[in-house]
């Protein structure tokens, strides 16, 4: 390695790596970088897996949990609930832990925590353990859900990270199903003790994974930072170029006052904040974590013996569909997809909530099945877009310099919502099932304005184009 060029205070701008160039320099694909990042993001979204094993537990056990530790509605809507209680705790500090332990620091000390949660709802014999551990493991995933997409994508190249970055969705999916489908076969006792698989194989698997480059660029590390790029591109990759835009925006960046979080209201990062943070709130407001945390009783009153076949149902119908939103992302565009997935969205949700209006007044007491094909569309379409895309936003659209306290922010405000649906939504049914699906249509519908209106298309950009454009502070420093 040789440096080229110097700046005022005689820092190298550029770090040439010769070797033959497998892709264009600029963050694009070779294929010797393939195995680099598929490793590195199977790690990483093993952590993703975790996430949605914890959403989708409270459905299958409730009944066994109810009736063993004799617990009311309320205090398993507490259960249920408390899982977003102890991730926006997680959240708050995510990107703290994340800027100060590196990425993947930060999915150890998740992976550690959401273990010791698990073991205690496993062997729990009263209410209070069982909550206790039920906020631990929402600790450990209120770090995870932050930490997991920033750092796919800041190791994939520009023109696979809207893909790679949807494994993080495809994954939560996975776990999800997992629960729902193993929860009609084993006690909650039993799939509790498999929530902790994830954390241990992670653990394992951060032993061979390098760091996010773009971190170690941000804490003073050009060695490893060059290191750790050229492992993810390729031993054989000519990494100049891609190496070059990164140091040079890092070290403009260093001129920036670390971001706090009242910083982030200001005009400089309004637009990249709203973005932000109203992706995440109307995502949980069209009612995911309700329908997924109290599937099993969504089918019951809609008419069906049981909640299984539903549940297994709609875990069926998730892997498709959010392995095709992977397969479009980085084809169709953010955009496209997110507004497709948010007004399917609003279609399941009409669909339910006809059948439920119809059952209510008996203008026909045969249309459960509305109701499922309803959810089923509901949840397909969630997976396709609205399910994954916001948190791959998310990662893209903030500045290293202020990813830490926006991401925190964001990752909050996210489980603040969830929290809110979660607890909510047993006792919105009871007041009225149709309308709390029609008013859950209604903000899915509001989805596809918002989106249309404000969100950007950042399919095929770097990361230092798309933070460049998003906030005006960083505008002069790649012009």
């Amino acid at each position: 390695m040789e440096p080229e060029g110097r700046d005022a205070a005689g820092k190298p701008l550029l770090v040439r790596v010769t070797g033959s160039s497998g892709g264009d320099g600029h963050g694009s694909a070779s294929s010797s970088s393939i195995a680099a990042v598929v490793g590195s993001t199977a790690v990483a979204v093993a952590g993703s897996f975790e996430f949605g094993l914890s959403i989708g537990y409270s459905s299958p056990s409730q009944r066994g949990i109810m009736r063993d530790l004799h617990l009311s509605l309320a205090e398993y809507s507490v259960f249920g609930s408390i899982l977003t209680i102890g991730a926006m705790l997680g959240a708050i500090v995510s990107g703290s832990i994340a800027d100060r332990a590196g990425r993947r620091g930060a999915m150890a000390i998740s992976d550690v925590i959401c273990t010791l949660g698990y073991l205690l709802i496993a062997f729990s014999q009263n209410y209070w353990w069982l909550d206790i551990g039920r906020v631990l493991t929402g600790c450990g995933i209120g770090i995870l859900s932050y930490v997991v997409p920033v750092y796919i994508s800041e190791i994939t190249p520009k023109n696979l990270r809207g893909g790679f970055a949807t494994v993080n969705q495809f994954m939560i999916c996975c776990g999800g199903s997992l629960a729902f489908v193993l929860g009609t076969f084993i006690t909650w006792r039993t799939l509790a003790v498999v929530g902790v698989a994830p954390c241990l194989l992670q653990l394992v698997g951060l032993l061979a994974i390098p760091e996010s480059p773009r971190w170690l660029a941000r804490s003073g590390h050009p060695g490893a930072f060059v290191a750790a790029l050229q492992k993810l591109r390729g031993q054989g990759t000519d990494i100049s170029e891609e190496a070059s835009e990164i140091k040079v925006f890092t070290e403009k960046l260093q001129d920036l006052p670390e971001s706090k979080m009242l910083d982030l209201f200001q005009k400089d990062y309004i637009r990249a904040v709203t973005v932000g943070v109203g992706l995440m709130v109307l995502q949980q407001f069209g009612g995911v974590n309700g329908i997924l945390f109290y599937a099993s009783e969504v089918f019951v009153s809609a008419g069906f013996s049981s909640g299984n076949t539903g549940t297994v149902a709609m875990a069926i119908v998730q892997i498709p569909m959010i392995g095709l939103g992977v397969l479009l992302m980085d084809k169709a565009g953010r955009r496209p997809l997110l507004m497709i997935s948010a007004a399917g969205t609003c279609l399941g949700c009409l669909l339910v909530g006809l059948s439920f209006l119809s059952k209510e007044q008996h203008w026909e007491r045969d249309l459960n099945v509305l109701a499922l094909a309803g959810l089923l569309v509901f949840i397909g379409s969630f997976s396709l877009g609205m399910g994954g895309i916001p948190w791959v936003i998310m990662s893209e659209i903030f500045p290293i310099n202020m990813k830490g306290s926006a991401g925190s922010l964001v990752t909050l405000v996210n489980w603040l919502s969830s929290w809110a649906v979660s607890y909510a939504f047993n006792f919105l049914l009871i007041w009225s099932t149709y309308g709390t699906f029609f008013i859950c249509a209604s903000i899915c519908g509001l989805t596809v304005v918002f989106v249309e209106r404000l969100v950007p298309e950042t399919k095929g950009r770097t990361l230092e184009e798309i933070q460049a454009s998003m906030n005006s502070p960083l505008t002069p420093f790649h012009k």
